[in-house]
């Protein structure tokens, strides 16, 4: 019973007693990018039967749409030159989000006044490139407020140790991942209460529904825009207490200012150059070019950058960087998957939102759960692990295209059916997908140097963020070699534009699970064995 107790006390008891104030307003911008999700289930709904967009071009639409976070680069530097007034960023993030969110408002309820402007895929692209523009200005800001957040001295002035400190920033840094699947939990909860009728509303109904939904959204730049106000005050508060008492604030950020690295900037703005011309001019491979220029250009900062680092801990972010980023670089089965699950399984929004619910909660209790794993292993271990159970986890996928599901309803009276299948693997798969990133955001944020913090947090953000484009682009080449077409309708006939095919999925997901599984533990055994090798 003990045992018990000791392990509740450690794992959930522990993480709310070392919670601070000043943790709250960097969770509230987390708390907005979880939120985001909102018109996630609108958004698949509303492609998937009025868009005609083949899943290649998805994929490849999810590549360009996950470039702009290798813009926090400088935006991350930026943060550590203007660091009193990087508030002001997180209003301009705000207003990009915003409007992406209006412009989506207006193709769904006002679809031909919109198109009589551009086309309405023009308009998709448009609000899909924009948001996450938005999102990685907020996002920046953001982690930089989580350094700020960890305070130095208490109210009554005396400093706190390295080890309290470290505490604090792996403290902060769960929380982080917490704020953002809480997030997705108000969403899932907000969708299932919204979706519980839709099987019952004509289509024109369901169309202003999902409009709906996008005015909600609108609470995501509010909340991020409170989160920054309620910082200042906190921070103002804190500094008057102290100087009542004729103390002195101690400013994390050190004494010695930020200087401009003109290595940053300057490879920056080749980036974004190098990235907009190539997409602008319809270059052959554009997406190929774009992506191997930008991993040269991130991993030329990220030799600068680590300079500023002793070597032993040199050699071992490279390596923790190396191995995160081919974890997270692995291909998906790309929208062709949620097309089947939504034709062929009958499942709808509703069920799709309950989904998202459950895996939202059990990833909250997941990270919790997990922090003691996460501390007491090398990341090296824990991609490993990662690599492994997600692997395993995606089988009842494979299984139920090849008709599992049947089979298994059979022997139990259709009580283990697809629906159940997907419930159950939803739970167990869920925990998973925000564990990786942790440790690497608490290393930087303890390590790094003091006036350089957010500028480590975006270099290196980016570079893993890079491997979302990785995997994006392998996502594509595998929608190209095994085609994966869903049934697309006129929006006002009714008419059929195009049939669904859906007999190449099979071989699809079993390669996706054969690289997951293979891909990232093949790199953690090259990593160890070398000088690179990471130890925390």
């Amino acid at each position: 019973m003990n045992k018990v107790f000791k392990f509740l006390d450690n794992t959930f008891l522990d993480l709310g007693r070392q919670f601070k104030w000043t943790y709250l307003p960097p969770l509230m911008v987390y708390v907005a990018a979880g939120i985001s999700g909102l018109t996630g289930i609108v958004g698949t709904f509303f492609v998937k039967d009025y868009l005609n967009l083949s899943a290649a071009f998805l994929a490849g639409l999810g590549f360009w749409a996950g470039i702009p976070w290798a813009l926090k680069m400088p935006l991350g530097h930026l943060v550590d030159l203007i660091w009193e007034r990087k508030n002001y960023m997180v209003y301009f993030g705000a207003s990009l989000i915003a409007i992406s969110l209006l412009i989506m408002f207006g193709l769904i309820i006002h679809t031909e006044k919109m198109s009589e402007i551009f086309s309405v895929e023009t308009w998709f692209v448009i609000s899909v490139i924009l948001a996450p523009v938005g999102y990685v200005i907020q996002d920046v800001v953001a982690d930089a407020m989580t350094v700020e957040a960890v305070p130095l001295n208490n109210d009554v002035g005396d400093d706190y140790t390295k080890d309290q400190i470290k505490i604090m920033h792996t403290t902060m840094q769960t929380l982080g991942r917490f704020a953002i699947i809480g997030g997705t939990v108000l969403v899932a909860l907000a969708n299932v209460i919204l979706f519980r009728d839709v099987e019952g509303l004509e289509q024109s109904d369901k169309i202003q529904l999902y409009g709906k939904i996008y005015i909600y959204a609108l609470v995501i730049p509010v909340v991020s825009i409170l989160g920054v106000i309620l910082a200042s005050y906190l921070r103002n508060r804190k500094i008057q207490n102290l100087k009542s008492q004729g103390l002195e604030f101690k400013n994390e950020r050190g004494i010695e200012k930020t200087k401009i690295n003109w290595w940053i900037l300057g490879g920056s703005l080749i980036f974004v150059i190098f990235t907009l011309s190539v997409g602008s001019f319809n270059v052959p491979f554009a997406q190929e070019i774009v992506f191997i220029g930008s991993v040269i250009i991130i991993l030329f900062l990220m030799f600068k950058l680590i300079k500023e680092l002793p070597e032993n801990l040199r050699l071992t972010i490279v390596g923790t960087a190396v191995i995160i980023f081919i974890f997270r670089a692995m291909p998906g089965p790309g929208p062709g998957l949620t097309w089947f699950e939504i034709d062929v399984l009958q499942f709808n929004e509703q069920f799709f939102s309950i989904l998202s619910l459950l895996a939202s909660i059990l990833t909250l209790a997941g990270i919790v759960l997990l922090r003691p794993f996460m501390a007491n292993n090398s990341i090296a271990k824990i991609i490993v692990v990662l690599s492994i159970a997600g692997a395993i986890l995606f089988l009842p996928s494979i299984g139920m295209y090849y008709g599992f599901h049947n089979w298994t309803a059979s022997l139990t009276g259709g009580v283990v059916d697809a629906k159940f299948i997907a419930i159950i693997n939803t739970a167990l798969e869920s925990p998973l997908g925000q564990v990786s990133m942790i440790p690497l955001l608490a290393w930087i944020a303890k390590n790094a140097p003091a006036h350089l913090k957010a500028t480590f947090f975006a270099v290196f953000a980016s570079f893993t963020n890079l491997a979302l484009s990785a995997s994006a682009l392998g996502t594509k080449y595998l929608n190209q070699v095994f085609t994966v077409t869903r049934e697309v309708k006129d929006k006002v006939s009714g008419e059929i534009q195009t049939n669904a095919d859906y007999s190449e999925l099979g071989i699809l997901l079993i390669i996706v699970v054969l690289l997951t599984l293979i891909l990232p533990i093949l790199f953690v055994f090259i990593i160890n064995n070398s000088k690179y090798k990471t130890t925390e």
